[in-house]
């Protein structure tokens, strides 16, 4: 019988329910730094337990992904606010407005070429940003298709799911897009991360399913038990296996590269969890949306 990992969950409070713990990431700083949503702050959470959080101005720009830059600062997405943020590990925060109006910034993430790339939401486009503040924008062949998380993979090219195109896109550093469509129709993908097996893993929150992705374009789906538990986020393990959120089912779960799925109830009842991330201490964190941060190791 295949091993079934034991895991230990703790969480942490870092907000009231209505603040909206969204996206997390490993800063640089040792700690974990967090989007609260619907309150426009940014939190910081040391592995054990220390809170502290920034205001943005305005409040309203809707902080939804976060990610560690190439320059030590962490750099976010302002969904509302159509605008990208940088704060630092000691709280300094600039937001720099994007070209397009109404853009809808959503996925972020460092590329190969010391940017950050990400995706603008409403206007079918994928967006760079250098450290210093100069924006650059890539138009992508499909209207409509409300690009949403993104990620740098393993071929220097920035993997982005497509939720209402019903498929996977790659950008390369000079703009040219590739699509790549799903076989399970209405499966509305969001999150999405590179493995540690060459591949790109990504969640199906229309299908229940976890798909992966080689950089050639072969696709596997693996279907969940509960198909109606809406996997939201999904973040590699550096053991090889990949954590995702079940949003719908108040689950994390865990996919190995054969396709194995484990799952584990979250203690607090209806906690909405959002991103994953491994934090710094090797453990896995997830942001749930009631006011909380929880840590998930296994053993």
């Amino acid at each position: 019988m295949p091993h079934r990992p034991t895991v230990s969950i703790t969480e942490f409070p870092v907000s009231d329910r209505a603040a909206g713990p969204y996206g997390i990431t490993a800063g640089p700083d040792g700690a974990l730094w967090f989007t609260m949503v619907h309150h426009g702050r940014i939190g910081r959470l040391t592995p054990d337990g220390d809170t502290t959080s920034y205001q943005l101005e305005p409040a309203s720009g809707g902080p939804s992904i976060i990610t560690a830059g190439p320059d030590d600062a962490l750099w976010f997405t302002e969904f509302r606010g159509h605008r990208i943020g940088r704060v630092t590990t000691t709280g300094h925060v600039d937001s720099f407005p994007l070209p397009t109006p109404d853009a809808g910034p959503f996925g972020i993430t460092p590329g190969p070429d010391d940017a950050l790339w990400f995706t603008e939401a409403n206007a079918d486009r994928i967006g760079r940003i250098t450290p210093d503040g100069h924006v650059t924008e890539f138009p992508l062949p499909l209207s409509g298709a409300f690009p949403s998380a993104i990620a740098a993979g393993p071929d220097d090219r920035l993997w982005f799911t497509m939720n209402q195109a019903n498929a996977i896109g790659a950008i390369d550093p000079t703009g040219d897009v590739t699509v790549h469509l799903l076989p399970t129709p209405a499966a509305a993908p969001v999150g999405i991360t590179a493995g540690i097996d060459g591949a790109m893993w990504f969640v199906e929150i229309g299908a229940g399913r976890i798909g992966r992705i080689t950089p050639d374009g072969v696709i596997d789906e693996f279907a969940l038990p509960d198909r109606a538990s809406r996997p939201h986020a999904i973040a590699a393990d550096t053991d090889g296996t990949c954590w995702f959120t079940e949003w719908g089912a108040n689950r994390v779960g865990r996919i190995a590269p054969d396709g194995r799925i484990d799952e584990h109830d979250l203690p607090s009842p209806s906690s909405e969890p959002h991103g994953i991330a491994q934090g710094p201490d090797g453990a896995m964190w997830t942001a749930l949306e009631t006011g909380t941060i929880a840590r998930l190791s296994a053993h």
